[in-house]
C-alpha cells in the first residue's frame, strides 16, 4: 500500500484504500530537446492547487464530494533514462493492481511511456487519445530513441496501428507526419473529430495522455517547447472533460508545464485547473 504525501494535490488527502484515483509526480526533464524545467512542475502544481476552488461551476462537480489519494513525486534518477521508466512503470504497476486509477503529473513527455507500459500490461486492448502540439514520433532525436521528441513512436510500438489518436498536433518533421498518416489517426490543429473518436472508443480501455503545450502559448507559456497558435483554454476544458466523461479512463498523465517560464503563476493554475476537471469528469 501506498503512503499519503505530505502535500498533497488540493482535496487528494483521501485515504488509500478509499480512493479509486490515485496520483503520483513523475519530475523528469532530462531528455528535453529544448528548455528544461518540467522537472519542478508537480511540487509547483501541488502548492499552486490551494489558489483554486474544489468546485467546479463547468460540470456542478465538488472534489469533497469523491475520494482522491496523491502519493506524493517518484525519486527519479537523473543519469538513467531506463531506470526512471521503469521506476514510473513500477509505481503504475501498484496502483493498477490495487484496482486503481493512476494519475501522473509529469514532468517530460517521456513520462508517459513508463505507465503506458504498466496499463498496456494489464490491459492488452489499449488505445491511447493524445492532446499535444508535437507529434512526438520520432523514431530518434539525436540518435536516442528515448527522448520526449519519441515518446508516442514508442508507445506505438507498444500498442500497434489503430490505437493512437492524435489531436493539437501542429509541429513536427516531414517523416512523422509521413508515419501518422500510415499508423495513427491524427487531428492537426485542434479537436476536430474528437466526438466521432469518442464514441468510437466507448466501451474499450483507454489511456489519455495530455501534453499541456497542445494550448496557445499566449494562454500558456510556461512550457519548454512553445508553438504558436494551439487550442483555447476553454477549448481545452471542453474536450478533456468529454474524453474523461465518456471514456473508461485506465490511465493518465499531465505534463510539459515548465512554472518558472511562466513568472506570472497563470501557466501553473491553469494546469491546476486543467487536473481538477479531469479528476471530477472520472469521478
Amino acid at each position: 500500500m501506498l503512503e499519503k504525501n505530505v502535500q498533497t494535490f488540493i482535496a487528494c488527502d483521501a485515504e488509500y484504500e478509499d480512493s479509486g484515483i490515485v496520483l503520483f509526480g513523475a519530475g523528469y526533464d532530462s531528455t528535453t530537446s529544448f528548455r528544461p524545467g518540467t522537472r519542478f512542475a508537480p511540487s509547483a502544481i501541488r502548492s499552486e492547487s490551494f489558489g483554486i476552488e474544489t468546485y467546479s461551476p463547468y460540470q456542478d462537480k465538488d472534489m469533497t464530494d469523491y475520494s482522491y489519494f496523491d502519493s506524493g513525486d517518484l525519486d527519479l534518477p537523473f543519469g538513467s533514462v531506463r531506470r526512471a521508466i521503469a521506476d514510473i512503470a513500477m509505481r503504475s504497476d501498484i496502483i493498477l493492481k490495487d484496482g486503481k486509477i493512476p494519475f501522473m503529473i509529469g514532468g517530460e513527455h517521456l513520462v508517459t511511456l513508463g505507465s503506458v507500459m504498466a496499463v498496456k500490461e494489464k490491459y492488452d486492448d489499449l488505445y491511447i487519445i493524445h492532446f499535444d502540439a508535437h507529434a512526438d514520433l520520432r523514431d530518434d532525436y539525436l540518435g536516442q530513441p528515448l527522448s520526449h521528441a519519441c515518446v508516442i513512436r514508442r508507445c506505438y510500438e507498444l500498442v500497434g496501428d489503430g490505437h493512437i489518436f492524435q489531436f493539437g498536433i501542429r509541429s513536427g518533421d516531414r517523416e512523422e507526419f509521413v508515419f501518422a498518416k500510415e499508423h495513427t489517426e491524427m487531428h492537426k490543429f485542434n479537436f476536430d473529430g474528437l466526438a466521432e473518436t469518442v464514441e468510437k472508443l466507448k466501451g474499450k480501455n483507454v489511456y489519455f495522455t495530455l501534453d499541456l503545450d497542445v494550448l496557445d502559448p499566449s494562454v500558456f507559456c510556461g512550457t519548454g517547447t512553445p508553438e504558436a497558435e494551439g487550442v483555447t483554454f476553454g477549448e481545452l476544458r471542453k474536450a478533456l472533460t468529454l474524453v474523461c466523461s465518456e471514456l473508461n479512463i485506465v490511465g493518465c498523465d499531465v505534463n510539459e508545464l515548465s512554472p518558472h517560464y511562466d513568472q506570472s503563476g497563470a501557466s501553473t493554475a491553469a494546469a491546476c485547473k486543467i487536473i481538477r476537471e479531469m479528476l471530477l469528469a472520472m469521478s
